[in-house]
């Protein structure tokens, strides 16, 4: 057998060949994940909970189930899985970001971890949020902060940031992430991952409904795009009430099918927000003559998100307001959305508004297929860099930080972030969104696999060895 670090750093879809192949047993490989969650994460802070004892108690059914040889295994079975802490798993704490919630236990299973245990998945723990996933970084009050696995003076990046850190320290083989904002994108950018954000409806917000109106997505988080279209896969399963009807289609066979030769347009400038840092151009610019050197037809436009600036920030402030936890148990940053949030007239007005902007957005697809776009705006922030900023202070940078992320939770579109480029000075990973039209997550799976290809997947792992 290979030594262990090997085993835990390969893609899970082996991980679950080995599995079948009876090369190494579910038990197995989950003492392998603890053992090294043990000694990794003190270190890295991505998760809030680590279920021993239920994951083990799932690990030895599992392996149980392995020696009937007419037992019909899920495509996932056997390997460990986090679940972001916005999300309930009986017997586990669901904080939701909140140091005050932190030991209470759920009393039921949110719809993505019976999806993703039907698919063979084992409930690890629950991942490290941002409060009440509000900031695109987490350094949670009550909670030791979530740092890169690159480089440790860093952010894994937020909300979804334990998810990324633990699959890039290769604490996981994948991840459950949800991205409102840029939650799960950004995070597989500063930890060097794949993320899916799919289209609205595409995986089901059951039994709560659309989170922020249809704006937050779950998806994937993993080391490489098959390993995303497989997860995603089992995540995208319609249930009873959902609002969204989408076709079915597999996203892991997307992955190992090419794209044909498709129109991409390139955008490195959202108004007002045009600087972008030089390293992230050059890797814009760089992919972008990859794509065209693999045939695809390379535009250039601009996106102006000017009108959506506004709009998103009340509908942003009412979400943290309606979660209802009172304003004194939350961080400074939070208290501060909460006193601006406004009336019932303002929250429907602003989503009304940016209706409007997506339906001007999407129209231009009619032009191209797909569009290549930074994650980011500028190099992933230092642990504490903004943590005694005024609330003001700190919301204008990480608009200037995220610019090119909420547009597409907005208009509802799918995309998929690969890491392409290592930033030289701080040896941190560099990603690139590809933006598709709705329900088109299997065009840019293919795209994306092809670009994968090309570029080599970068290593899984780490500053920490």
């Amino acid at each position: 057998m290979m030594i262990d670090v090997d085993l835990l750093l390969i893609s899970a879809l082996q991980q679950a060949e080995l599995i079948r192949q009876k090369q190494i047993s579910p038990i197995e490989l989950l003492e392998l994940y603890l053992a090294r969650i043990d000694r990794i994460d003190p270190q890295v802070g991505a998760f809030f909970h680590v279920a021993k004892k239920q994951a083990r108690q799932t690990a030895k059914a599992q392996t149980k189930l392995l020696t009937n040889k007419s037992a019909q295994l899920p495509p996932l079975f056997g390997l460990p899985i986090g679940i972001k802490d916005l999300n309930p798993v009986v017997g586990m704490p669901c904080s939701y970001g909140v140091a005050a919630l932190k030991d209470q236990p759920a009393v039921t299973d949110d719809s993505i971890v019976v999806l993703l245990s039907q698919a063979g998945c084992n409930i690890l723990g629950k991942t490290a949020i941002s409060e009440l996933a509000a900031l695109p970084f987490t350094e949670t009050p009550g909670f030791a902060p979530t740092r890169n696995p690159w480089n440790l003076a860093h952010t894994a990046g937020g909300s979804s940031g334990g998810a990324a850190a633990a699959v890039a320290a290769g604490m996981l083989p994948f991840a459950h992430g949800d991205d409102g904002g840029g939650s799960l994108r950004g995070p597989a950018h500063c930890c060097g991952l794949v993320g899916i954000k799919p289209t609205r409806g595409r995986v089901s917000d059951a039994p709560v409904g659309d989170r922020i109106t249809g704006l937050a997505a779950r998806g994937p988080i993993a080391r490489n795009v098959a390993d995303a279209a497989a997860l995603l896969d089992a995540m995208a399963q319609r249930l009873p009430g959902d609002p969204y009807l989408l076709p079915a289609d597999s996203f892991l066979a997307a992955a190992q099918r090419p794209p044909g030769q498709l129109k991409i347009a390139v955008c490195k400038s959202f108004p007002p927000f045009t600087d972008i840092d030089a390293t992230y151009s050059v890797a814009i610019d760089l992919t972008a003559d990859l794509l065209s050197n693999l045939g695809h037809q390379m535009s250039e436009i601009e996106l102006d998100i000017q009108k959506a600036i506004s709009p998103f920030m009340t509908v942003w402030q009412t979400a943290i307001a309606a979660a209802g936890v009172p304003a004194p148990a939350l961080g400074g940053f939070n208290q501060w959305l909460i006193s601006r949030s406004g009336s019932a007239a303002d929250f429907l007005n602003s989503l009304y508004s940016l209706q409007a902007i997506s339906r001007q957005v999407v129209a231009r697809w009619q032009n191209f297929d797909v569009l290549l776009a930074p994650v980011y705006l500028h190099s992933t922030i230092a642990i504490g860099a903004w943590a005694d900023l005024a609330p003001e202070e700190m919301f204008t940078k990480i608009c200037e930080w995220t610019a090119p992320c909420p547009l597409f939770n907005a208009t509802g579109q799918p995309v998929i972030v690969l890491p392409v480029a290592i930033e030289p000075q701080t040896n941190l990973p560099i990603g690139i969104q590809l933006v598709g039209n709705l329900g088109a997550e299997a065009q840019l799976i293919s795209l994306a696999a092809q670009l994968e290809q090309q570029l080599g997947k970068l290593p899984g792992s780490i500053a920490v060895g």
